[in-house]
């Protein structure tokens, strides 16, 4: 078995928040540097970074899953992953469906662009990547879940956009495949505070929005090799695949 360090949450210049320096580039540059395995670019709600930064970590011996950080229609935010390019397609054409359409007010908001590999700009995105979808928390996870995708509630206990923040308690029968704690806090703390987690896998990532952030913190995946379904069972603990948060 062996241990490869990822960071799972990651926003590129695409997120309103991104700086203006995270392009998939230099992200994949960044986290080379920084000796990480595996990451995801979780842009909110679009995955239109997806392809190029895979492409991108390939090159440099980085996996990297496909990923998207949606918020839900009681603004929770939520990490998605995905294998393959039927799966981000048409999760793309669900994510583009469900969000209402708000024009964007760049300057006070944040610019919202996908770039090429040489980080010029092939698109502006016009409507605001911030508000919620119109999917409740189930809902989406079955969204997730129904196109073969994995689910987790991000950074479950952050003031701000947290489940718990966002609806005070764990819903009843909610089907995640491991939650996302917030990076200040030990999964030790996490699950003292909040017991009904102790049944899950809990990883803890940067969520950076600056080069300098990026594997900042970061979990240790226990495969045999670096694939989805290995991360699957990972987050799952089955077959002595493990995540050590």
């Amino acid at each position: 078995m062996n241990t490869y360090r990822a960071d799972l949450h990651i926003h590129s210049v695409l997120s309103p928040c991104g700086d203006l320096e995270m392009s998939p580039g230099n992200i994949v540059e960044e986290a080379a540097r920084k000796g990480l395995d595996i990451i995801a670019v979780t842009d909110h709600n679009h995955t239109g970074h997806a392809r190029l930064t895979r492409e991108l970590g390939a090159r440099r011996g980085i996996w990297v899953v496909y990923g998207a950080e949606i918020c839900t229609r009681e603004e929770v935010h939520c990490l998605t992953f995905f294998d393959t390019n039927e799966q981000l397609d048409a999760f793309q054409i669900l994510l583009e469906e469900g969000l209402p359409e708000i024009p964007n007010e760049p300057a006070k908001l944040g610019c919202q662009v996908i770039v090429d590999e040489e980080e010029q700009i092939l698109e502006e995105i016009s409507h605001t990547l911030y508000p919620g979808l119109k999917w409740e928390i189930g809902e989406a996870s079955r969204i997730v879940h129904d196109l073969g995708g994995l689910f987790l509630p991000a950074h479950v206990n952050r003031p701000m956009n947290g489940l718990y923040a966002q609806l005070g308690v764990w819903p009843k029968g909610l089907d995640v495949d491991g939650v996302e704690v917030f990076r200040k806090c030990t999964r030790e703390n996490s699950v003292k505070d909040h017991p009904e987690l102790e049944r899950y896998t809990v990883i803890r990532n940067s969520d950076a929005h600056f080069l300098a952030d990026i594997g900042r913190c970061y979990s240790r995946f226990l495969m045999e090799r670096r694939d989805f379904s290995e991360f699957r069972m990972a987050l799952r603990g089955e077959k002595g695949r493990a995540v050590l948060a």
